[in-house]
């Protein structure tokens, strides 16, 4: 299915250059491995105000999925969880357990993570983590539901 994707990466230093994003192109380069077409890609700093207008300029751009990277940790800068639920139409909860699940059999800190999908408008959001290869490995996680969910979303008939 051909899914059009936008990327937000949601960091202070990166967003002041501080040190390059690795995350969103490693996010690009397994989204395009997919065969989804992205359409936008956005970096902003942990505020949750520009964290929602990313994600609205994307909706707007056309995308059906949002796949964001950074702060969905502990430390008090990480708001993107809260940002995106004040905005979220509804929450998706299975897509955040599967990836603490699947992510403690890598590392004991994935208890810590606060990863989770949510749903604004008709597109599905999905918040990973920081860490480029978190990142990509949650996404693989959770790959197996998305286009049928966005396929529900975009109120195209499915069988179910």
């Amino acid at each position: 299915m051909q899914i059009q994707t936008g990327i937000i990466t949601i960091s202070d230093r990166a967003s002041k250059g501080l040190y390059d994003d690795l995350g969103g192109p490693a996010l690009k380069t397994a989204a395009q491995g997919h065969g989804w077409t992205v359409l936008a890609e956005s970096l902003v700093p942990d505020e949750k105000r520009e964290i929602q207008r990313a994600v609205r300029e994307q909706i707007a751009k056309g995308c059906q999925l949002i796949l964001t990277t950074g702060g969905t940790g502990v430390a008090l800068r990480d708001v993107t969880p809260e940002a995106l639920r004040e905005i979220a139409a509804r929450e998706l909860p299975g897509f955040g357990e599967i990836m603490r699940m699947e992510s403690m059999k890598f590392t004991k800190n994935a208890i810590l993570s606060r990863n989770l999908a949510i749903v604004v408008d008709k597109s599905l959001v999905l918040c990973l983590p920081g860490k480029p290869s978190g990142a990509v490995e949650c996404l693989g996680f959770v790959i197996g539901a998305i286009p049928h969910c966005i396929e529900v979303l975009q109120e195209v008939p499915t069988s179910c």
